[in-house]
C-alpha cells in the first residue's frame, strides 16, 4: 500500500479500502455495460456516490485534436449546451490538455486562470481537480471533479485516486473516439454522396440549385427508367418542357424520338389530324396521306404541351391511347398500336376544369399517374443570380458582346421582381439587359426592361421614389461604383475616368449614400494582412 499522507493510519487505511471497492464497481461496470453511452455516466454515479466529490465531468479531443467537447456528465444541460469547450492552454482544463499533466487548484476563487465555463457554482470554498486521459503518450481528453476545499495532502491523495481512474476506463475512451471518428466519416461520405447524386440527379438541361428544384431532379430521376405517364403541372414559364425532354433523355426510349405537341396553337380539326395522322381525301384539303405525332414518337416519347386545352372529343380518343395503346387516322377505321409514352403538361388547374365538365375524370387519372410540380421562380429566388449568369454568357456570346458583370443595383432589382413570366420572363431580361449594357460591358440597373422599372424594384437599389430625380442618382451612383470598382477604391482614378473632380467624387459618395469604407477601405486592409 502506498504512503498515506495521512497522519491517522485508521484514516488512511479507510480512504484505500474505500477507493478499492470503488475501483472494483467501476471495474465491473466495464464489464458488464455494453452500451457506451451508459458506461461513463455509471462511472461517474459510482465516483460521486463513493468520494465526497461533485461535478465529474468527462471531456474528449475533437477530431480535429483544438478543442475538448463534454462527453459525460450528470448534469445533461451542461452536455446539450453550445459553444461550452476549452480550447488548447485555455483555463486550467486546456492546460492540462496542452500539457499532460494533471493540475490541482486548491480554491477556485483565488485562481485567475480558472474559467468555470461548464458549470454554475456557488460562492462556497471549492477545490478543482484535473487530470489528463491519455492513450499511447497522447492526451485524448481530461476527467475533472469539484470537491470541498482541503489541504494540498488529500487533494494530492484525490488526484492519484483519479489517475487510476482514468487508466482503468481509458480502454473505453478509445473505442469511443474510434466510434466518433467512424461516426464523422460516415457522416462525411454520406454528404459527399449526397452532393454526387444531387450532381448525378441533375438534368444537364436545366439549372438551379435551391431545394424545390432538387425535389424536381429527384422526382424526373425516380420516375425516368419507366414507362409511366407524366403530368408535369407549373405555371407558365417555369420550364415544363425542360422537364419533359430530361425524363425523356434520361429514360431507356433517349434514342428513339422526342415528339413535342402544343395543344392550345391548334383547333380541334387540326389537331386530331395532327395527333393521328389522316387518309387521302378524309376532308376537304387532305391530298394525301399524313401520319400523325403518335406514330412519329413511336417507341419514343409524346410530350403533350398545354392538355387542359383538348376539346371533348379529342380527350375521349387520347384516353383511348392511354388504355388500349391503340388509335385511328383521321378517315380511316384500321386500328394501329402505339408504343409510346405520354408526358403532358399544363398550367390550367385541371381539377376545376373537372368540377366545370370542362375536363374528363377518367383522363385525369390516366395522366396524373405521376405528377411532377414546378415552382414558380418567385418561390425559388436563390437560383436566380444562377439563372441570371447563365442567360447573360447564353447572350454574350450570341451578340458577340463582352459583358463582364451584373451590377449589384440590377441584382437588387432582379430579386425584388415577382417574376409572373417565371424562368421564360427572366430569360428575356436578360437578353434585353445583355443588348443595352453591351457599351460598358455592366448590366446595370437602368438596363433593365421597363417592366422592372416598378417602385418596389427601384426602391430594393436604394432610391426612394420612381421620379427623374431618383432615376438620375441610380445612374449616377451605378457610374461611380462601378469606376472605383474598376480602380480598386482609389478615388483619383475613378474621378479621371469619369471626368469629375476628386472633391465631387467624394460629394457623391456621401450624398448618394456610397459605403465607400465597406466597400473598399474594409477589403484593402484584409488584403493588406493578408
Amino acid at each position: 500500500m502506498p504512503n498515506c499522507k495521512y497522519d491517522d493510519p485508521k484514516l488512511c487505511d479507510a480512504r484505500h479500502i474505500n477507493e478499492l471497492e470503488t475501483l472494483a464497481k467501476i471495474a465491473r461496470t466495464l464489464s458488464r455495460k455494453s452500451k457506451q453511452e451508459e458506461i461513463l455516466l455509471e462511472i461517474i454515479d459510482i465516483l460521486e456516490g463513493s468520494h465526497d466529490i461533485q461535478r465529474v465531468t468527462i471531456m474528449l479531443l475533437t477530431i480535429g485534436g483544438e478543442e475538448l467537447r463534454v462527453e459525460a456528465v450528470k448534469d445533461q444541460s451542461v452536455q446539450l449546451a453550445q459553444g461550452k469547450a476549452y480550447r488548447r492552454g485555455e483555463g486550467i482544463t486546456g492546460k492540462v490538455l496542452e500539457t499532460g499533466q494533471p493540475m490541482i487548484v486548491p480554491l477556485v476563487a483565488d485562481e485567475p486562470r480558472f474559467k468555470g465555463r461548464l458549470h454554475n457554482r456557488t460562492n462556497e470554498p471549492l477545490s478543482f481537480i484535473c487530470v489528463p486521459i491519455i492513450l499511447e503518450n497522447e492526451t485524448v481528453g481530461t476527467m475533472s471533479v469539484d470537491c470541498p476545499a482541503s489541504g494540498m495532502p488529500a487533494l494530492e491523495e484525490l488526484k492519484r485516486f483519479m489517475s487510476i481512474v482514468v487508466t482503468i476506463i481509458a480502454n473505453d475512451v478509445s473505442a469511443r473516439r474510434i466510434a466518433r471518428m467512424e461516426r464523422q466519416a460516415l457522416e462525411s461520405e454520406n454528404l459527399r454522396l449526397r452532393e454526387a447524386m444531387m450532381a448525378k440527379f441533375q438534368p444537364e438541361n436545366m439549372i438551379g440549385n435551391s431545394n424545390l428544384m432538387h425535389e424536381v431532379y429527384t422526382r424526373i430521376h425516380q420516375v425516368a427508367a419507366s414507362d409511366t405517364t407524366v403530368l408535369i403541372r407549373g405555371e407558365s414559364g417555369t420550364g415544363k418542357e425542360l422537364v419533359a425532354s430530361a425524363i425523356h433523355y434520361s429514360s431507356n426510349r433517349a434514342k428513339k424520338p422526342f415528339v413535342k405537341v402544343n395543344c392550345a396553337a391548334l383547333n380541334e380539326n387540326l389537331l386530331e389530324s395532327e395527333l393521328f395522322g389522316h387518309e387521302k381525301g378524309a376532308f376537304t384539303g387532305a391530298l394525301q396521306t399524313r401520319i400523325g405525332r403518335v406514330q412519329e414518337a413511336e417507341g419514343g416519347t409524346l410530350f403533350l404541351d398545354e392538355i387542359g386545352d383538348f376539346s371533348p372529343a379529342i380527350q375521349v380518343k387520347l384516353l383511348r391511347v392511354l388504355q388500349e395503346r391503340t388509335y385511328e387516322r383521321v378517315g380511316s377505321n384500321e386500328q394501329r398500336k402505339a408504343n409510346v409514352r405520354i408526358i403532358a403538361a399544363t398550367n390550367a388547374d385541371l381539377e376545376a376544369a373537372i368540377l366545370d365538365n370542362r375536363f374528363r375524370q377518367d383522363l385525369f387519372y390516366r395522366i396524373n399517374v405521376f405528377p411532377v410540380y414546378l415552382p414558380p421562380l418567385r418561390a425559388r429566388k436563390d437560383d436566380i443570380l444562377l439563372l441570371t449568369n447563365f442567360f447573360i454568357r447564353k447572350y454574350s456570346e450570341q451578340m458577340d458582346v463582352q459583358i463582364r458583370r451584373i451590377s449589384t443595383p440590377a441584382i437588387n432589382m432582379l430579386m425584388a421582381y415577382h417574376w409572373p413570366g417565371n424562368v421564360r420572363e427572366l430569360e428575356n431580361t436578360i437578353e434585353y439587359a445583355v443588348l443595352m449594357g453591351r457599351e460598358d460591358g455592366v448590366v446595370h440597373g437602368h438596363d433593365l426592361p421597363p417592366t422592372l422599372q416598378t417602385p418596389v424594384a427601384i426602391a430594393a437599389t436604394g432610391s426612394i421614389k420612381h421620379t427623374l430625380k431618383a432615376r438620375v442618382a441610380m445612374l449616377e451612383r451605378d457610374m461611380i461604383v462601378d469606376s472605383l470598382k474598376r480602380h480598386n477604391g482609389t478615388i483619383s482614378a475613378a474621378a479621371r475616368e469619369l471626368g469629375i473632380t476628386e472633391r465631387m467624387v467624394r460629394y457623391k459618395i456621401q450624398n448618394l449614400d456610397i459605403d465607400y469604407e465597406t466597400l473598399f477601405k474594409k477589403r484593402r486592409r484584409k488584403k493588406k494582412s493578408g
